[in-house]
C-alpha cells in the first residue's frame, strides 16, 4: 500500500474529518496507517508525547488511527499572530515567524522539512492519509507548494476531492477545481466523495452521473451529514457541532471570542456535558448575564486584551468578578487576569495593567513552554498539555491546578484539563454552587473521551456505508489510473 491526499473545494469542506474516518476504518481493517499534513495553519495545537507541538487536528487523525501522534504528521505549523505574520513551529519546535509578503518565497525550505516528514512515515507505515489545506485550485499559490497538489506531485499521490453539499453549489467547484488546474495536476484527481448531504441520495444521483461524465472522474461516494460529530478544528472557535446545541434551561457558559483565540477546543468538553450551554460571544450583555464566562487561550495576549477592554468586555468580566460570578482563564485568558503582564516578546508591548483579577504578575520569556503537565484538584486526577511563553509569578491565593484562584475567579494555563471528567464535573458543581444554580452532573453521561471515540467510528462507519471502498482501495494501493482525462482550460 502507499497513500492518499484528500483535498477539498474549500476550506472546511471536511477534509479533516474525512482524513480522521479514513484513518479509522483503515486502522480497524487491520491497516497502520498514519496521518499527514504537510503544512497547517492553525492556532489550535496539541503537544505530543514527545514535546512535540503539532496541529490538534493531525492529533486527531492519530488517534483515529490509533497510533502515537508525532512532529512528522504534521511537520509545518503555522500559528497566525496577526493578519500578517505567522509563527512557524517546525517538526514541533518554534521556528521563526513568517510575514505575508515572505510566503510565495519562503517555503522551499519549509517543503523540503515536509517532503522529508513524509518520506519517513512512508517508511514506516503501511499507509499514509495525507490531508491538503485550502483549495488545490488555489493556482495564484500553486508555485512551491508543498502541502496540496505539490505534495501529490513529489509522491505519486492519488488526490480525492471532498466538497461540502451543505453550502450548495458542489458539483461546479468540483469542475471549477479540476478544470483549474494544468494536466500533470489533473493527472492525479482521481475522483470526488460529496459530506454532509441531507435527503434522498437518488435526488443527487443524476448531477453526480453528469460530473463523472464531464470529469472522467468517479464519484466514490456520498458521507451523510452527521450529528453530534466535531472534528477538533484548524480554525480558532471554527463551527463544532457542539454549537448547533442549546440545552434548556442549566448552566449557561459565554466563551469571549478573541480575535487570536487559540485553543479554544478547551471548551468541547464543557459543551459535551448535560444541561451545560455554551455560547460564542463578543457581546458584553451575554458576559454579564452568562452563568460562567471563559477567556481562552489567545496567540496575541496583550493584543487580545487591547480588544476587550476596547469593546467593553473587560468592565463585564471585571463587574462579575465584584459580584462573586465565575470567570475561568485558560492560559492567554489567564495571564489576561493578572495584575500586570511584562511583554518583550510576542507584542513588544513591554509592561501593561491585566485586568487585576489574580494576585499575580506574567512575564513572557523568548523559549516556549511544552509539555503535558498532571495534577489534581480536590483529589481528582488531571491530565493536561501546555504551549505559552508568558508565566504567571507566585501569589498569595488559593492553587487551582498551575494557577490561581481568587473568589469567583479562576486561572490556569493548562490545556485540556476539561477533558478530565471526573475533574471538569466536580468543577462545574463548585462553579455552579457559585453561580446560585443546583446544576449536577447527569448519572450515567458518557465520559468526553469516550463520546470523542463513539465519534471517530461513526465516521468509520460513514465511510464504510457511503463509500466504494473496494475504489478506495484501489487508490490508495495502485494509485490514480493511467489516462484520465483533461478538463479544459486548465491552469494558465
Amino acid at each position: 500500500m502507499s497513500g492518499l491526499l484528500v483535498a477539498g473545494t474549500t476550506s472546511d469542506a471536511g477534509k479533516s474529518l474525512v482524513t480522521a474516518g479514513i484513518c479509522r476504518w483503515l486502522a480497524r481493517r487491520g491497516v497502520l496507517v498514519a496521518p499527514f499534513k504537510a503544512q497547517n495553519m492553525s492556532n489550535n495545537s496539541m503537544v505530543c508525547a514527545d514535546g512535540a507541538e503539532i496541529g490538534r487536528a493531525q492529533w486527531l487523525q492519530a488517534r483515529a488511527a490509533g497510533v502515537e501522534p508525532e512532529a512528522a504528521m504534521n511537520p509545518v505549523l503555522l500559528k497566525p499572530g496577526s493578519d500578517r505574520r505567522s509563527h512557524v513551529v517546525a517538526l514541533g519546535k518554534p521556528f521563526g515567524t513568517l510575514e505575508a509578503g515572505e510566503y510565495a518565497t519562503g517555503r522551499a525550505g519549509l517543503a523540503e522539512i515536509a517532503f522529508t516528514a513524509f518520506a519517513g512515515l512512508r517508511e514506516r507505515f503501511d499507509v499514509v492519509v495525507c490531508e491538503g489545506a485550502g483549495s488545490p485550485a488555489e493556482i495564484n499559490l500553486r508555485r512551491g507548494d508543498y502541502v496540496n497538489l505539490g505534495l501529490a506531485r513529489r509522491f505519486s499521490l492519488p488526490v480525492l476531492v471532498v466538497g461540502d453539499i451543505d453550502r450548495g453549489g458542489v458539483l461546479a467547484a468540483m469542475f471549477g477545481t479540476l478544470a483549474l488546474l494544468s494536466a500533470e495536476d489533473q493527472a492525479l484527481v482521481a475522483g470526488w466523495l460529496v459530506n454532509k448531504f441531507r435527503g434522498d441520495v437518488g435526488l443527487l444521483r443524476p448531477g453526480l452521473d453528469s460530473l463523472a461524465k464531464v470529469t472522467g472522474r468517479p464519484v466514490l461516494g456520498v458521507l451523510p451529514w452527521l450529528d453530534r460529530v466535531w472534528i477538533d478544528s484548524e480554525d480558532a472557535l471554527a463551527a463544532a457541532g457542539w454549537r448547533h446545541e442549546a440545552a434548556s434551561g442549566g448552566l449557561r457558559v459565554a466563551v469571549v471570542r478573541f480575535p487570536r483565540a487559540s485553543n479554544a477546543t478547551d471548551v468541547d468538553a464543557l459543551a459535551a456535558e448535560p444541561g451545560v450551554t455554551v455560547s460564542l460571544t463578543a457581546d458584553p450583555d451575554t458576559v454579564a448575564a452568562a452563568d460562567l464566562v471563559v477567556l481562552p487561550g489567545s496567540r496575541a495576549t496583550v493584543d487580545d486584551l487591547h480588544w476587550l477592554r476596547a469593546r467593553g468586555l473587560a468592565d463585564a468580566v471585571i463587574a462579575r468578578a465584584a459580584a462573586g460570578r465565575p470567570v475561568l482563564g485558560i492560559c492567554g485568558g489567564y495571564q489576561m487576569l493578572a495584575e500586570s503582564i511584562e511583554d518583550d516578546v510576542e507584542s513588544g508591548a513591554g509592561l501593561v495593567p491585566g485586568l487585576g483579577l489574580l494576585p499575580t504578575k506574567v512575564s513572557f520569556a523568548g523559549e516556549k513552554v511544552l509539555g503535558r503537565p498532571s495534577g489534581s484538584w480536590r483529589g481528582h486526577p488531571v491530565d493536561a498539555y501546555e504551549i505559552h511563553h508568558g508565566s504567571a509569578g507566585p501569589a498569595a491565593a488559593e492553587s487551582f491546578l498551575d494557577g490561581y484562584r481568587s473568589g469567583a475567579v479562576w486561572g490556569t494555563t493548562w490545556h485540556g484539563a476539561l477533558e478530565n471528567d471526573g475533574f471538569r464535573r466536580a468543577w462545574l458543581t463548585e462553579v455552579a454552587a457559585q453561580a446560585g444554580l443546583t446544576w449536577a452532573p447527569a448519572p450515567g453521561a458518557p465520559g468526553f473521551a469516550a463520546l470523542r471515540e463513539d465519534m471517530l467510528d461513526r465516521l468509520a462507519d460513514a465511510v464504510e456505508s457511503g463509500v466504494d471502498t473496494d475504489r478506495l482501495l484501489d487508490l490508495v494501493t495502485d494509485g490514480a489510473p493511467a489516462g484520465l482525462p483533461f478538463v479544459p482550460p486548465g491552469a494558465p
